[in-house]
């Protein structure tokens, strides 16, 4: 049984970084899709990008194209979302999840996915 756990979350200025880290367990991780997705107060979870099992292809939301990056290392089982340029606007829950068989660019569709982990939480405030 795959299990994700997120961690990097946390407080930072706007125009701030912030990376977080999505490792993965119980199974191994280049069998998946992974996605990142948000949640914030009183909205819909948002689909912010997701990269295909090898890491060749990714697919960024519209929101956080050219400033979040996504990458992976499945060797360590461990999925990466850089965040650059924050705002506050992207004070969320944020979540990893993953799908054996839907890649970019639909696997921004949270859908897709039946493994979550448990997110963290990144608040953009002055």
């Amino acid at each position: 049984q795959l299990q994700l756990v997120e961690s990097g979350g946390g407080l930072v200025q706007p125009g701030g970084s912030l990376r977080l880290s999505c490792a993965a367990s119980g199974a191994p991780l280049d069998d998946y899709n992974i996605g990142w997705f948000r949640q914030a107060p009183g909205k819909e979870r948002e689909g912010v990008g997701c990269i295909s099992s090898r890491g060749g292809s990714i697919k960024y939301a519209d929101s956080v194209k050219g400033r979040f990056t996504i990458s992976r290392d499945n060797g360590k089982d461990t999925v990466y979302l850089q965040m650059d340029s924050l705002k506050p606007e992207d004070t969320a829950v944020y979540y990893c999840a993953a799908n054996r068989f839907i890649g970019p660019p639909l696997c921004v569709m949270a859908k897709w996915y039946n493994d979550w982990g448990q997110g963290t939480q990144v608040t953009v405030s002055s």
